[in-house]
């Protein structure tokens, strides 16, 4: 099904075959992207987001990427944010004389951290990260290549790191590098980073992930960098060290959307944390009214499969189940084989976990003492959406505060969000349960801007004469953060709004 002809089901008329998708999808472009007509089948079969890796390809061709998207965006009648992801401090290894050895176990191999570094060989090879040899000592273990390749360290003598290999493995060229465990002193935003913020504020990037963050500062310094590139884009904090995990608290409170980039924490924190870890992330994101994407090896087999692995299946929805906003693909669309059908395997698996999510609000376990107004709005329409049969919510916003706040509780009713501004629109792209839509209420009174909304969802077949709406406002429009006013509507047989209350 695609997120084309899913616009046009009734929330409050659906079959299981109909059900409106809410976990949203991202997909990294790359080569396998770039062949026409790609890019529309991609949004088509329910792309929401789009990643452009910084790590990959210069700034003039993520430019041209982002324009693409754009322009396929209008062809296709639908509008997607953008995602510029931030390189970070990645160590990795540096290149060898013939591009690759063979590591045996019991054998030496030296890490040289020095710009001088001479080409590798059998027995050692230079590494990016100059600050290395502080950050280490006897006994620690080195995970290269994903951690494919495991190295402890024996010694640490001035530039060299003396290692003993521990298993048989191949090694090429600029693979990364970890610290089991955590540890490495280096900062997030990197010179190249900083600059690569300009980038993404001239393509009007809608997300800009931060990789290997570390703390609060390292994010609030990238939205100071990012605000004075003129970007307004959400931030979004790449859980991927040990030490995040420490700081994973701060961390979400500094940042707009958090990421559980299982690759390299897999590696620091070994692959038996992984599962809880990325449960705790997803309900601590949530329980501070933070959006939350599950990203890395989703459908990796899908990078040369047609269809992907029992397993593959079970961990994308278990992500859902856990209450994931979204789910990302990586190298299964950028440079896979069967990009489009990875979307669609996601779309279907998507559907086929949320029809098992049980939709149970503990409003028991809700915050207490709300400091905002528009947070007290959006508890006060989820009580009514669970306990008296809600078609819809209808949440006027100006930047989508009002949508993340509803969308946190996981409510029954889809939640339409109209907003005048894209940016904000794409920016609740990446909300599940959240279906933005253009709406301009500049002139209009919240019971005009009521009408003409719950009027538009009913010519798109979206609601139907006798559906109950939870319609959500504020008493002065177009002002951000002045959410108020609720009122609970019914569609009339005329399609217009009748009012049963207001709040």
């Amino acid at each position: 099904m695609t997120q084309q002809s899913m616009t046009q089901q009734s929330p409050t008329q659906k079959t299981p075959t109909e059900q409106r998708r809410r976990t949203k999808i991202l997909a990294t472009l790359g080569p396998a992207t770039d062949a026409p007509g790609v890019l529309d089948a991609l949004l088509r079969a329910g792309v929401d987001v789009v990643r452009l890796n910084f790590s990959h390809g210069d700034p003039a061709a993520q430019i041209a990427r982002a324009e693409a998207v754009r322009a396929a965006a209008e062809r296709v009648g639908t509008e997607v944010g953008i995602l510029a992801d931030l390189p970070g401090p990645k160590i990795r290894i540096e290149k060898f004389v013939n591009d690759k050895v063979q590591l045996r176990a019991g054998e030496r191999f030296d890490l040289i951290a020095s710009e001088d570094a001479p080409l590798g060989d059998q027995h050692q090879v230079g590494v990016s990260y100059l600050g290395l040899p502080g950050d280490v000592v006897p006994g620690d273990t080195l995970l290269l290549d994903d951690g494919v390749v495991q190295l402890q360290v024996t010694a640490v003598e001035g530039q060299r790191i003396i290692t003993t290999v521990l298993n048989d493995s191949e090694l090429s060229n600029r693979k990364g590098l970890n610290k089991l465990g955590g540890g490495l002193s280096l900062g997030a935003l990197t010179e190249r980073d900083c600059e690569l913020i300009q980038v993404a504020a001239q393509l009007n990037a809608d997300f800009i992930a931060v990789s290997f963050c570390r703390n609060a500062a390292d994010m609030n310094e990238a939205r100071r960098v990012a605000r004075a590139a003129g970007s307004s884009a959400a931030l979004v904090a790449k859980v991927e060290r040990a030490e995040a995990i420490e700081n994973l608290v701060e961390i979400v409170d500094a940042s707009d959307v958090v990421m559980v980039a299982r690759g390299d924490l897999g590696v620091e924190i070994g692959d038996a944390e992984l599962p809880g870890l990325q449960k705790k992330i997803i309900r601590v994101a949530l329980e501070r009214d933070k959006v939350v994407i599950t990203a890395t090896q989703m459908l990796q087999s899908m990078v040369s499969s047609p269809i992907p692995t029992r397993a593959e299946v079970l961990d994308v929805a278990n992500a859902v189940i856990d209450g994931t906003d979204a789910v990302m693909l990586s190298q299964e669309s950028a440079a896979g084989m069967y990009p489009i059908k990875a979307v669609e395997a996601l779309v279907r698996i998507c559907l086929g976990a949320e029809r098992q999510f049980e939709h149970d609000t503990d409003f028991e376990s809700a915050p207490r003492n709300l400091q905002r107004a528009d947070q007290a709005i959006a508890m006060t329409a989820m009580f009514l959406t669970e306990h008296i049969g809600v078609g819809a919510i209808v949440a006027m916003t100006e930047s989508g505060g009002t949508a993340r706040f509803l969308s946190r509780f996981r409510g029954r009713a889809p939640i339409f969000a109209f907003a005048r501004d894209g940016g904000a629109r794409r920016r609740m792209a990446m909300m599940r349960d959240v279906f933005p839509m253009d709406y301009d209420s500049r002139g209009q009174t919240p019971r005009q801007a009521a009408r003409g909304s719950i009027r538009k969802l009913v010519e798109a077949n979206l609601l139907k004469a006798g559906d109950r709406v939870v319609f959500t406002s504020g008493e002065h429009m177009e002002t951000h953060g002045a959410t108020n006013t609720l009122r609970l509507l019914q569609v009339g047989e005329d399609g217009t709004a009748e009012g049963l209350g207001e709040l």
